[in-house]
């Protein structure tokens, strides 16, 4: 299904401490969507900059008013900037990019073009990426990896920010801790048909990264809660049930060999080893088992607040209730 209309743009852009970048990114986002037919708007996030970046902004988007300025009271990380330039976004289309020149805007005609073939989320791949080996490069082609095998999302380059998606999914995406990284798998899970494409990357002229090895373990945590979530979020009892089956099996085994050892040899069951590893692994079961079910009553309550589902209506044909509508917007 190809879309051939003329949908608003909403360029999303999280912006922190990047003074001698600001104005150099404005003029080339306004040059880049101007060489494209649909009308767009920009949508800059300030992160709680303390080098004048506010001012300079704020002196922007009084002289066009395409430019929408959300300002945060302090750094709040760019997940956090990204998600507030998401609500805030009028666009049906939306495009999110760095802010520190590393993406070309140029690239931004083509990934809309792939939305208009009907896909509903695009993202780059930095394949000649311009940053420095060992501290950015190493690290990334890891952690790409990684991520792309634990979460069996075929994917080059997650890092990469310059993104174009639909609305509709974008704002069906709950965005928190480094999860913005993540939106490509989380969008997959949401059923969104996505399409990777090699970006253009140049290296940083002015200011400093913000990224660095540290955030490598920030990462790490956010990947164990997005395989949980695309396993386990909608079922808990399947992950934690699963544990205590096999723990509770463990610990049967173990209570069934100090009962041989005892009737056999006549070992004393008192500090006997495998005794105190049956008990341990019974507790621990039961606890495992309890945390399932006190997950399946959490994923209930969640779902069945504000009519939610486990599932995604893509659209509906030929429905005419009005409560039949309302409740796919509501989870579609």
């Amino acid at each position: 299904m190809k879309h051939t209309s003329m949908q608003l743009v909403s360029v999303i852009v999280p912006v922190y401490n990047e003074i001698d970048n600001v104005e150099l990114m404005y003029n080339e986002l306004i040059a880049a969507m101007q060489s494209q037919p649909r009308p767009f708007e920009l949508v800059l996030v300030d992160d709680g900059s303390r080098d004048g970046t506010t001012e300079r902004l704020d002196e922007i988007a009084a002289t066009d008013e395409r430019v929408k300025l959300v300002v945060f009271r302090r750094n709040y990380g760019q997940t956090a900037a990204m998600h507030a330039g998401i609500q805030n976004a009028g666009g049906e289309y939306l495009v999110t990019i760095d802010g520190d020149l590393q993406n070309d805007p140029k690239d931004i005609p083509m990934m809309l073009e792939k939305l208009d073939e009907g896909f509903d989320l695009v993202h780059g791949w930095r394949k000649n990426r311009k940053d420095h080996l060992l501290s950015r490069k190493i690290p990334s082609r890891i952690a790409n990896w990684l991520i792309s095998k634990s979460t069996e999302f075929p994917i080059h380059d997650l890092g990469c920010t310059l993104k174009a998606m639909r609305r509709e999914i974008a704002q069906q995406i709950e965005l928190y801790g480094e999860m913005h990284r993540f939106i490509p798998i989380l969008a997959h899970q949401l059923g969104a048909r996505s399409v990777e494409v090699v970006t253009h990357h140049r290296a940083r002229k002015f200011g400093e990264t913000k990224y660095g090895l540290g955030r490598t373990f920030r990462v790490v945590l956010d990947l164990i809660t997005v395989n949980y979530m695309i396993k386990y979020f909608s079922s808990p009892m399947k992950l934690f049930g699963k544990l205590g089956l096999w723990i509770g099996g463990a610990g049967l085994l173990s209570c069934v060999t100090a009962v041989l050892m005892k009737l056999m040899s006549g070992t004393d069951m008192t500090g006997n080893p495998f005794l105190l590893l049956g008990i341990l692994a019974t507790i621990l079961s039961v606890q495992f088992f309890s945390l399932g079910l006190i997950g399946e009553v959490c994923a209930r309550i969640y779902y069945t607040s504000e009519h939610r589902t486990n599932y995604q209506v893509r659209d509906l044909v030929n429905f005419n209730s009005p409560d039949l509508i309302k409740i796919s917007r509501r989870s579609a």
